[in-house]
């Protein structure tokens, strides 16, 4: 006999584990879901292997909106989620962004702080004397402008973040399987069944595509449809210091480099153009050239203590990168009353994962977003070929 679930949700990471959290604590839902995750070690996931950082510091107003709503979700994550009275502490720390530019980025970090402070964000703007006052170890030689959040930015613990939304979801009773999906059926504008790897059918009411870069893309063409997402690899490498650098936030040079403190070290990564590097899921080698010809001379000449650093571990990973704007693709598949997605995040989806798995569990009941208003990321302007640009993407 055939099974069948109210709403099942391919990919059970940060982003599908968000759904399913939701949508279980809606007041107005009280039906069955399941979570296919084709590995539950979450080994290689972007939610295990990301940097797991927050910020408002963006061009984009809804992603302005959607991190305010997030980092306020991430302050009482604690009561949120709890389980039992088990509550999850994901190491939240509000350290700040710090954007750093030369004159030629003025109009933009100037344009971009009017939307980000009338959304409410508290980001500040500082000139080369304001940067050497607040951050006295900085060579700002060539620099005229900085960008920084005083609070409402920072970093945590991605990994545990993804378990806490997981474990909240299952005590609602969500229903998790490893398993992969291959294949989907429709009836007209409405999707009928999923097939999964093992050969079984799955009848469902809604379908949601929250696969990541692993799976993602292949969902969008099952069904029709296509998404120019694909895996990014990013090499994140870590190091130490000896001296102590008081107040130090989460630094993105005018180089690209960027890098912020990790307990007693520090992290660091760098993005290559979009052309380097297409569809790696596969590879999770290390770049070690990229660390040594681009970051370490970045962060010596911004950092003169950083000139006498010491290599650690390091680690690759990869985000959803989508190719059209850098900016999700969330809400409804084209052509579907029952189809959802929410895929592309460009390395966002741990900051953005609490108001979109909120916004999706209110368009499933709801059939509308009452929260936050997600549309600007529909898969409408995907279709239409109209990009939404974030220009400040690292």
């Amino acid at each position: 006999m055939q099974q069948h679930f109210d709403v099942v949700i391919a990919g059970g990471a940060v982003m599908g584990s968000s759904i399913a959290c939701h949508l279980a604590m809606h007041p107005g839902f009280s039906g069955s879901i399941l979570v296919v995750e084709p590995d539950m070690s979450y080994q290689k996931s972007a939610s295990a292997l990301s940097a797991g950082s927050i910020r408002q510091q963006f061009s984009q107003r809804v992603n302005i909106e959607i991190s305010l709503y997030g980092i306020g979700f991430l302050r009482a994550i604690g009561e949120r989620l709890a389980v039992a009275g088990d509550r999850p502490d994901i190491g939240l720390r509000e350290g700040g962004y710090l954007y750093l530019g030369g004159e030629e980025a003025r109009p933009i970090f100037l344009e971009n702080n009017a939307i980000q402070r009338a959304k409410g964000a508290d980001i500040t703007l500082l000139d080369a004397q304001g940067l050497a006052g607040e951050f006295p170890w900085l060579n700002i030689a060539d620099l005229t402008i900085g960008s920084f959040g005083r609070s409402g930015e920072g970093w945590f613990d991605g990994y545990g973040l993804m378990q806490a939304f997981r474990a909240k979801a299952r005590a609602l009773g969500v229903e998790y399987r490893q398993n992969r999906v291959i294949g989907t059926s429709r009836h007209g504008p409405r999707v009928t069944s999923i097939r999964l790897d093992d050969g079984s059918e799955i009848a469902c009411g809604f379908f949601v595509n929250a696969a990541g870069a692993s799976g993602a893309r292949d969902i969008v063409e099952m069904l029709g449809q296509r998404v120019a997402v694909y895996a990014k690899k990013r090499s994140v490498f870590a190091f130490s210091c000896r001296e102590k650098l008081p107040k130090h936030p989460l630094i993105i040079d005018k180089s690209g480099v960027w890098w912020r403190p990790e307990g007693e070290g520090y992290i660091c990564g760098f993005s290559p153009d979009d052309d380097d590097e297409i569809d790696q899921k596969d590879d999770f080698t290390v770049d070690w050239p990229l660390f040594e010809e681009i970051i370490w001379p970045a962060l010596a000449h911004r950092i003169p203590a950083f000139e006498s650093l010491r290599p650690g571990r390091a680690w690759a990973g990869h985000y959803d990168m989508h190719r059209l704007d850098h900016n999700a693709v969330v809400g409804r598949v084209t052509g579907f009353e029952n189809a959802l997605i929410a895929c592309g995040f460009s390395g966002h989806g741990l900051q953005q994962s609490p108001a979109v798995g909120r916004g999706l569990a209110e368009l499933i009941v709801e059939g509308r977003y009452t929260t936050l208003d997600l549309s600007d990321l529909g898969m409408e302007r995907v279709t239409a070929g109209r990009p939404l640009r974030e220009r400040n993407v690292i």
